[in-house]
């Protein structure tokens, strides 16, 4: 069966080149409050998709494309967590007298079941990430705890989608990957065509999209890379690789790069400024693009 995988990671990683993207005043400080309205931001964006799909989707559609039965209802499990965790977090904000940002419009890149359910693995997994990038950040130990307990289920449903629904592999290592802020945000705010005006700002910059030749390489494969972000003339440029609690730095030549060894599962990577451990906006100079590296039982790449 023809998987729309590589397409669809192509599609996410370069959303925000069709049209304008819009825009997000970053905020001045990092505190709990807009961290709360980042990751609801972010939950609007997985709700509306799944409401989206299962209106668009009936049973007999994923049926056809070669979904057992029971497939859609666990989507129908997944869209009610996500609706909880708007209402969460919509709750959290209002107990302490925050604004709670308001659902924006959104348009997904999809065109039929397989094509939902292979997006479907990847929003998940960067929900995962964000909320575990976000961790570090936040300061009340509560609000912690309930950030990482919706962050283990995202990643649960992304091992679902991916094992049960995609026959593709259940995790991608030893280590979750997190994303920072920044750079989660690269890979959702291609769905978002306009936002109220009166929404409270969050802790995001929004860098110049990253649009990649192959989003599924092998390893030691080239790769080019299409870009347009400001960089000092005479500087060497990196892909940073984000596998895990690792990464894997490869020089940028001639708008190229070579896949690095070892990456499997999902994989994240960007453009930064130079090969320093800092893995926030600092070194970042486009937003993230999304590479699969699938691999089978025997933990072999290729699967």
């Amino acid at each position: 069966m023809f998987s729309p995988l590589p397409l669809l990671l192509a599609a996410f990683s370069s959303a925000v080149i069709v049209g304008a993207a819009p825009t997000f005043p970053p905020a001045s400080v990092v505190n709990d409050t807009n961290i709360m309205n980042y990751a609801l931001t972010l939950e609007y964006i997985e709700r509306t998709f799944y409401e989206q799909g299962l209106e668009q989707f009936c049973e007999d559609d994923f049926e056809a494309a070669g979904f057992p039965p029971w497939v859609r209802g666990r989507f129908v499990q997944i869209r009610d967590h996500e609706e909880t965790h708007v209402q969460f977090l919509t709750s959290q904000l209002d107990a302490l007298g925050a604004t709670p940002v308001e659902p924006c419009n959104y348009s997904y890149p999809y065109t039929d079941v397989q094509s939902w359910v292979a997006l479907s693995m990847t929003l998940e997994s960067v929900g995962s990430g964000a909320y575990m990038g976000a961790g570090r950040f936040i300061s009340d130990k509560d609000t912690l705890v309930a950030s990482q307990s919706i962050a283990q289920i995202e990643a649960r449903q992304a091992g679902w989608v991916a094992s049960a629904a995609k026959h593709l592999q259940p995790w991608d290592g030893d280590f979750e990957t997190p994303l920072y802020f920044s750079g989660a945000f690269s890979l959702a705010v291609g769905f978002i065509d306009a936002c109220p005006a009166s929404n409270p700002p969050i802790p995001v910059t929004v860098f110049p999209p990253l649009s990649v030749s192959n989003s599924t390489p092998a390893h030691g494969d080239t790769i080019a890379l299409a870009y347009n972000a400001s960089v000092p003339a005479g500087n060497t440029t990196f892909l940073a690789w984000y596998s895990g609690l690792s990464t894997t730095f490869t020089p940028i030549a001639n708008g190229t790069t070579t896949v690095p060894d070892a990456l499997l599962g999902t994989v994240y990577a960007g453009v930064v400024a130079n090969q320093s451990a800092q893995t926030g906006d600092a070194t970042m100079l486009t937003g993230l693009a999304v590479f699969n590296f699938p691999f089978n039982s025997s933990a072999r790449g290729n699967a």
